[in-house]
C-alpha cells in the first residue's frame, strides 16, 4: 500500500538536509531525494544527459562520458539563463521520477527531499512541509569547508536558491539545525512521531513544530 502522507523536507544548500533525512531514514521511512534523482538522470545514456551535451558542449563530459559536475556548476551558477536552461532540461525529469519514486513508497509515510521546493514548483508533490533551517553564515561556512569553495561561488549557490524567508513561509514543521549532531536524531524522533500520527488517521492535522537544535 503506498504512503498515506508525504513530507517535503527542504532547506537552504548546506543546512544539514542529508543528516536529517539519514535520521528518518533510520526510523524505517522511505526517503526520496531529488539530489540523488537529479544524478540519475543525466547518467549516460540518459537524454537529459544528450540535451545537456547538446546545450553546453561536448566539453561538459569526461571521457568515459560522464558528467563534469564541477564544470557544470562554474557555468550555471555564474549566469542565470544558463541554470534556467539546465532546469529546463532537468527538472521535469526530475519531478516526473520524484512522483514514481513516491508512489512506489510503502513506508507509513515518506519524506521527499527537495531543496528547490519552492521554486521548482513541486510543491504539489507533497502533503505537509519540514524545513530544515540555519543561519546564512552557517551554511556559507560549512558550504565552503564541505565543496571546497571559495566565497563567491559560495554567495551564489545559496542565492541561487530559494530564500530562507520563502522556505520558512512554505513550513509547517521548523528543525533548527545549528546545535550538535548527536541531537538530530532526537528532533526526527519527536517529528516522526507526530507524522505516524498523521499518517494512520489518528490525528486530522498536527500544530505547527518548531524544534531548536
Amino acid at each position: 500500500m503506498p504512503s498515506s502522507l508525504v513530507v517535503g523536507l527542504t532547506g537552504g544548500i548546506a543546512s544539514g538536509k542529508s543528516l536529517v533525512s539519514s535520521a528518518f531514514e533510520r526510523l524505517g521511512v522511505t526517503v526520496i531525494d531529488a539530489d540523488v534523482v537529479a544524478r540519475d538522470v543525466v547518467e549516460p545514456g540518459q537524454p537529459a544527459l544528450e540535451e545537456i551535451v547538446e546545450r553546453f558542449g561536448a566539453e561538459i563530459v569526461d571521457e568515459q562520458g560522464r558528467l563534469r559536475r564541477r564544470a557544470l556548476r562554474e557555468i550555471v551558477f555564474a549566469d542565470d539563463v544558463q541554470r534556467a536552461e539546465l532546469e529546463r532540461i532537468t527538472h521535469p525529469r526530475i519531478r516526473e521520477e520524484l512522483a514514481r519514486r513516491r508512489d512506489a513508497a510503502q513506508s507509513d509515510y515518506c519524506l521527499l527531499v527537495v531543496p528547490l521546493l519552492a521554486k521548482s514548483s513541486m510543491i504539489d508533490l507533497v502533503d505537509r512541509v519540514l524545513v530544515v533551517d540555519a543561519p546564512e553564515g552557517v551554511q556559507m561556512d560549512r558550504l565552503m569547508s564541505r565543496d571546497d569553495i571559495n566565497e563567491d561561488l559560495a554567495r551564489r549557490m545559496i542565492a541561487a536558491q530559494d530564500s530562507r524567508a520563502q522556505r520558512l513561509a512554505l513550513a509547517d514543521d521548523v528543525l533548527i539545525n545549528t546545535g550538535p549532531r548527536k541531537d538530530i536524531a532526537d528532533l526526527a524522533a519527536a517529528l516522526h512521531a507526530g507524522y505516524l500520527r498523521l499518517a494512520h488517521g489518528e490525528v486530522a492535522d498536527l500544530p505547527p513544530l518548531h524544534l531548536p537544535g
